[in-house]
């Protein structure tokens, strides 16, 4: 006897696909279009390049107009084409540091583009830079599917919200963790398995600052612990390896977890 389902059973994951097909669609779409904007600011990750002004305005306008698909999905728009172009290229001029800072902090890099093509961390950044000129910008979720994606690819996560300054440094990074409301300096070096994290707290305090900061010239070394919105780690401050950190920390400071 052949098992058959009933048409309500049926019915029932219509529906399920049905309200599902936008999100679907939008996670795809953005996936693809985080792609194409990176080897648009970075060539080093595109499969061909041509520099005549005609293929760079078509490449420019092809991305653009996969973007409107993209806002339109959110019914929500912010940026002009203009605009859009412009903040990329500021983009690509953080990200240009980011990989400056990393070939001067790792003796293992030999070149800038080693760094953009071969460093889990330069792609993370990159996600992230373009996933929070958006975030700034106020649009819903997409900046959460493009950490996430680079989340998925090296094992970084960095919430398109926090606040990282320039010439930073993610050296190896695997299960390197960045909250939302974290606030990071510049010339910052972090290793893998860092957390700039939250203590636990209630869902009422969604908005209140709940990671810590970072000031400038900070290194923390593999699987240190920092927690809390109130915890500052000050300047030019040493973090040791497999420290748990929830109290502030003096500017010049060295911390390290005792045997």
């Amino acid at each position: 006897m052949k098992d058959e389902l009933s048409a309500a059973t049926i019915a029932k994951f219509i529906e399920i696909r049905q309200n599902s097909h936008v999100t679907s669609v939008l996670k795809s779409a953005t996936e693809q279009w985080t792609a194409r904007v990176l080897s648009m600011i970075f060539p080093e990750f595109s499969p061909f390049i041509d520099c005549h002004g005609s293929a760079v305005t078509a490449d420019i306008e092809s991305i653009w107009h996969d973007f409107v698909i993209i806002e339109t999905l959110l019914n929500f728009h912010s940026f002009t084409l203009q605009e859009a172009a412009d903040e990329l290229l500021n983009v690509r001029e953080m990200l240009l540091l980011d990989a400056q800072a990393a070939l001067d902090g790792d003796p293992a890099a030999q070149s800038i583009e080693e760094v953009i093509l071969a460093y889990p961390g330069f792609r993370a950044l990159a996600f992230y830079r373009i996933a929070h000129a958006l975030q700034v910008r106020g649009y819903p979720l997409i900046p959460r599917i493009m950490t996430e994606r680079a989340h998925h690819e090296t094992g970084i996560d960095i919430h398109p919200a926090a606040v990282i300054g320039s010439r930073c440094f993610i050296d190896h990074g695997t299960g390197v963790v960045i909250g939302e409301t974290a606030v990071v300096g510049a010339n910052v070096k972090i290793y893998q398995g860092v957390t700039l994290g939250a203590l636990s707290v209630s869902k009422h305090m969604a908005n209140t600052k709940r990671h810590p900061t970072v000031e400038d010239h900070v290194v923390i070394y593999a699987n240190a612990t920092i927690l809390g919105g109130e915890t500052v780690i000050g300047a030019n401050s040493i973090i040791g390896g497999n420290s748990w950190v929830t109290a502030s920390v003096a500017p010049n400071s060295f911390v390290k977890r005792e045997p």
